[in-house]
């Protein structure tokens, strides 16, 4: 008997804990996907399909050494999607954010881009910051019809590969390696320099393209060395750098590194210019290596300063009114991507009859976006995937802070 009265009681437990568990909201591998309670993300969004639901996904590293540029995207990205949430739903659809975080590491990026693929509410991504995250990631989207607008991603091999899913609203490295050579020969007065990259495919192809440029327009590469991310000591390098005295340090790589490396080739008595790429454009540098240190650093964009006009003005006033914080380089990019997507998917719907498109309808009408004007860029897309507007800027940091120097033409 009381073998039979314990069985009893343990049998409606366990299926009440089944039941429980059933209904927990699933998230992405990462762990990051509707965590955040923050308004218009897709709490539960991986919970099944949804006859109205919209999900538009964000990939950048949201945790770790470059979340500060990862967040500014997924914020920039929501910001876009929160002012058309209305919108979406007077037509009869329920939108939402659905943030990833990549953590800037290939193999998570890929593992949620399986996850958003095989999510069919899921029919856009805006990403990734990191082109060595959006390479191999882009093979799944590409499976799965799942279009992609990168704000960032600046590696030439993103966009040869073939892929229709693949899109970015940004420059390529063959114009801003090139460019930014360019900037620093006929500004600057760069003769000699030693280039650094970080042996990703985003620092190391951007080296490669600055340094075919100075050897072109006759600057002497003094060097050219490789360091390993996430390492908190390169005298190793910057002894060598000191050594031949360059003109300029040029480092191929993101700023958590960049800052390192600016600081200790100061504290190490390096007197000349240091330039970067995009990579390395986020306030976090000026903290990591120190005002006096990054005081006259020099680095490209692939966003300009949205600041410049009052429309761009009264923009960054609501952004940081809306969401707590205040724009960082990447967000308006982020913002526009995003806008890029929901518009596609606008008029798949209305080329749909109203009915929730597919994700190959979105994907036709993203890849087919000509002349769509965003906060800051204009967008039009060539068979690659390549915004035909976009073009190359040039920063400065200085008095503790990031000072716009124009377009580099």
């Amino acid at each position: 008997m009381r073998r039979k009265k314990r069985a009893s009681i343990l049998i409606p437990l366990l299926l009440a804990a089944v039941s429980i568990a059933g209904c927990s909201p699933q998230s992405s591998p990462s762990g990051q996907a509707g965590q955040t309670g923050q308004a218009g993300e897709a709490a539960g969004a991986g919970s099944g399909s949804s006859a109205n639901r919209i999900l538009i996904a964000t990939q950048s590293p949201l945790s770790g050494s470059q979340s500060a540029v990862g967040d500014s995207i997924k914020t920039g990205a929501e910001y876009a999607l929160r002012l058309q949430q209305d919108e979406f739903k007077q037509m009869g659809f329920d939108l939402q954010l659905y943030p990833q975080d990549d953590q800037a590491d290939p193999k998570i990026g890929v593992t949620n881009a399986e996850m958003l693929v095989s999510n069919p509410d899921v029919l856009g991504v805006v990403g990734h910051f990191n082109t060595g995250v959006a390479i191999p990631a882009s093979v799944k989207y590409e499976t799965g019809s799942l279009v992609m607008v990168s704000p960032a991603n600046s590696g030439v091999q993103l966009t040869e590969e073939g892929k229709k899913t693949v899109h970015r609203i940004c420059a390529r490295d063959d114009a801003q390696g090139p460019k930014g050579a360019k900037y620093a020969k006929e500004t600057l007065g760069v003769k000699s320099v030693f280039l650094l990259h970080d042996k990703t495919a985003y620092g190391q192809g951007l080296v490669d393209q600055v340094k075919a440029q100075f050897e072109k327009d006759g600057v002497q590469v003094l060097g050219y060395e490789g360091v390993n991310q996430g390492e908190k000591d390169y005298n190793f390098v910057i002894n060598q750098v000191v050594a031949k005295n360059p003109d300029m340090i040029y480092f191929g790589g993101i700023y958590p590194e960049a800052g390192i490396l600016v600081k200790q080739a100061r504290e190490k008595g390096f007197k000349g210019i240091f330039m970067g790429g995009d990579g390395i454009d986020s306030p976090d540098l000026i903290k990591i290596a120190g005002p006096e240190a990054a005081e006259g650093v020099v680095f490209t964009s692939l966003a300009g300063d949205v600041k410049q006009t009052e429309e761009g003005r009264k923009w960054a006033e609501e952004y940081e009114k809306a969401m707590g914080k205040k724009p960082e380089t990447y967000s308006v990019y982020a913002f526009d991507s995003m806008n890029v997507i929901l518009n596609g998917i606008k008029q798949a719907i209305k080329a749909n009859g109203g009915k929730k498109p597919t994700r190959e309808q979105v994907l036709e009408a993203v890849h087919n976006t000509k002349d769509f004007q965003g906060q800051f860029v204009k967008v039009s897309f060539d068979d690659k995937g390549d915004n035909v507007f976009a073009d190359v800027f040039i920063y400065k940091y200085e008095k503790d802070k990031t000072t716009f120097l124009g377009k580099i033409e």
